[in-house]
């Protein structure tokens, strides 16, 4: 493959719906560039951008890939994107790095969910779009029907440049509504041709709206066509491109994928239109590593150099693989880079074009270009690579919050160790899994978007990294306190002959009204009942007994105990008995002072359509939540609320169902309070077949 310049470069991420046929644009794209000589498909496993085994047993993308085609002396980098909302951190790394978005829309299904939210996330970062409406072969598929209702969506920013027509009930070709002109598809190429009759007012409804989205580009625009002055195809050609790259207007394309229809309309389309990454990656803004303050940089070859490593690929046999894109500067093999992360130099040994699994071996990748590093052992995905002398942080990805939990346990003992690891890697890959042990419950817990990501992440481990697991519900780290006051003897003696064990302590307990410290300890004691030697001892006692408490073996919180009398013998008494006469107080007193059970209470902010309001509000209710208040966010409403976090571990799974994805939450500890009586009881049921089980 040629090395490419900023100004041959078009990065292109493919986003949409799941099944609305990215993979397969792509499998015909590489056809009709001449890198295939047949088109994969996905149902049989052999398409180039799904090469994973878990993407080729699921026949779904899990991982975005490159996919780097070379077209009319250009290059357009695509990015094939996952369609599943599970794996929205590939599609936030595709992004990060893509000058435009291409959304595939199926003809038939027309607006999904999908395709709502991958607009949202364009919009969001700014990055502009394109639309292609994929399956215009299916009988059902109505491109009109489908502008419809992206219009109605998205507003008149749309402009459909095309109008479908069919013969026979099949499609067969369009009519480009800029210029007026047939277009038929002839072996996978268009052949001008007459306008079909009939079509004249479809081309004239496609033409108005491209003249109403063509006329909010420029005031002179705007004018032109509040006169009622006709549009030139010159005029509407540059206001298309216009509006492409200051995101005001948003071209829509159609064709099949699978007959491999309207491809190379689709690659001549983003040659024409798309402005390469010189132009409308002109400039980015970072900041400086000396002094934090906006640095521009710019897309040019004779600017210091910078990346961003966008996406990590870790393979327990291959090894790591970093990807990245040049933002500004050329990177050259066997050349030296600094991490401002590590604040070290990194030594670049190879370079490499991706091309779905294939690895290119290059000399050197320009300013605007995709690329790969292997074997970079301190570079990880969103580290900024540049010179030592103008040492920069480009963006980070904001990846979504993964609040789906699950605790794991591996079913063979002693790999713990083995399963860390594993995580280790994978977390390298997949910046939305979260893995931590939970210092309370000793659990090892696993963080993830969905059910789907969870499933590919126990295949994985099982596959290659050779870990069978099992995942549980997640023990909640309930916490014990007392609310009343009392004051208990704890007498420890005991002979067995020789010396004996002595120890006598009066302590008072008491809340101490702080739940950020298990407990406070003051003694109180008058004409030495107690030597002060022995005080350490007494602590020592209350510090074990906190940790699991008498009524649930939770760790206790918020108790005050005073020390307030006691007695002791010359001979038999120790630091152990004392230590052993005040666990013994500490259980009886606490018993005896209104012990409660305390649950973990978290603060959760829905932002969802106005639509589902009622269900989430009467969910949330049913969750024991209290609904705190709601506003306005855009086009959302914000549903706040505090739910026992018992009630939560699930949520991401149940509010996708409950919205099919339309909404998203947030969620953070708030406090701890006291648990209603019901789950009291549960707690401590359970406590107790626990420790029968134990026996």
């Amino acid at each position: 493959m040629k090395i490419y310049n900023g100004n041959q470069i078009r990065n292109v991420a493919v986003l949409g719906h799941s099944g609305s046929g990215k993979t397969s644009i792509l499998e015909a794209a590489l056809n009709v560039a001449g890198v295939t000589n047949r088109i994969g498909k996905v149902e049989e496993g052999n398409t180039v951008s799904d090469y994973d085994q878990e993407e080729i047993k699921r026949k779904v993308s899990i991982s975005s890939s490159v996919i780097p085609i070379e077209w009319k002396e250009n290059k357009i980098n695509f990015i094939d994107t996952p369609g599943y909302f599970d794996f929205v951190g590939e599609v936030k790394q595709a992004l990060s790095v893509a000058d435009l978005c291409l959304i595939v829309v199926n003809g038939k299904s027309g607006l999904e969910v999908g395709t709502e939210k991958v607009w949202e996330y364009c919009t969001e970062l700014g990055v502009p779009k394109f639309i292609f409406v994929n399956d215009m072969d299916d009988e059902q598929a109505d491109l009109l029907k489908v502008v419809e209702q992206l219009k109605g969506k998205f507003g008149k920013s749309l402009a459909p440049l095309q109008v479908p027509y069919y013969e026979n009930g099949k499609f067969v070709g369009f009519v480009n509504a800029i210029k007026k002109e047939g277009r038929k598809y002839v072996n996978g190429r268009t052949e001008a041709c007459e306008v079909p009759a009939g079509l004249e007012g479809e081309v004239e409804e496609a033409r108005a709206m491209i003249s109403e989205a063509v006329a909010e580009t420029s005031e002179e625009n705007l004018e032109k066509f509040f006169n009622e002055e006709p549009f030139t195809v010159e005029e509407m050609q540059a206001g298309v491109k216009k509006g492409l790259t200051d995101g005001s207007l948003t071209p829509i394309i159609c064709g099949s994928a699978t007959l491999n229809i309207g491809i190379r309309v689709l690659l001549n389309s983003l040659i024409a239109f798309v402005p390469p990454a010189n132009e409308y990656c002109k400039e980015v803004t970072a900041k400086s590593v000396k002094d934090k303050s906006d640095v521009k940089v710019k897309c040019d070859d004779n600017e210091p150099f910078s990346a961003f490593v966008f996406k990590t690929i870790a393979d327990p046999y291959v090894g790591r693989l970093n990807l990245f894109r040049v933002y500004s500067g050329v990177m050259k093999r066997d050349s030296s880079v600094y991490n401002p992360r590590t604040d070290s130099i990194e030594k670049i040994a190879h370079i490499y074009l991706v091309r779905g699994k294939e690895q290119i071996e290059v000399d050197e990748l320009h300013s605007g270009d995709i690329g790969a590093l292997s074997k970079m052992a301190n570079v990880l995905t969103g580290d900024t690579l540049c010179t030592k002398n103008a040492p920069i942080l480009l963006k980070e990805i904001d990846y979504p919050n993964s609040y789906l939990t699950f605790a794991v346990y591996p079913k063979n003992k002693g790999e713990e160790d083995k399963l860390s690891g594993a995580f280790a890697k994978m977390l390298e890959e997949d910046k939305t899994l979260r893995f931590e042990v939970n210092k309370e419950t000793k659990e090892s817990l696993v963080y993830g978007v969905g059910d789907n990501q969870i499933d590919v992440m126990m295949s994985k481990l099982k596959n290659k990294y050779k870990l069978d697991v099992e995942l549980r519900d997640p023990k909640i780290p309930y916490k014990e306190m007392i609310k009343g006051k009392v004051k208990v003897q704890g007498k420890y003696k005991k002979q067995s002959g020789g010396h004996g064990q002595y120890g006598d302590v009066h302590i008072e307990f008491e809340p101490s009204g702080d739940f950020n410290k298990q407990y406070i300890f003051e003694e109180k004691i008058f004409g030495g009942s107690v030597p002060r030697n022995y005080f350490p001892a007494v602590e020592k006692g209350i510090q074990e007994s906190v940790k699991f408490g008498p009524l649930a073996g939770c760790p206790v919180v918020g108790i005050k105990c005073t020390l307030v009398d006691g007695s002791y013998h010359p001979v038999d008494s120790s630091e152990m008995a004392f230590k052993m006469a005040t666990i013994m107080a500490f259980k009886d007193g606490f018993l005896k002072s209104k012990p409660t059970i305390l649950e973990p209470i978290c603060k959760v902010a829905v932002k969802t359509p106005d639509d589902y309001t009622g269900d989430i509000m009467g969910d949330l209710n049913k969750k024991r939540g209290r609904i705190l208040g709601m506003g306005k966010e855009g086009a959302y409403q914000v549903i706040e609320a505090e739910v026992p976090q018992a009630e939560m571990f699930k949520y991401s799974t149940e509010l996708r169902s409950m919205t099919q994805g339309r909404a998203s939450f947030t969620m953070n500890f708030e406090r701890y309070e006291e648990a209603t009586n019901d789950v009291q009881q549960k707690v401590i049921e359970n406590y107790k077949k626990e420790k029968e089980q134990d026996k």
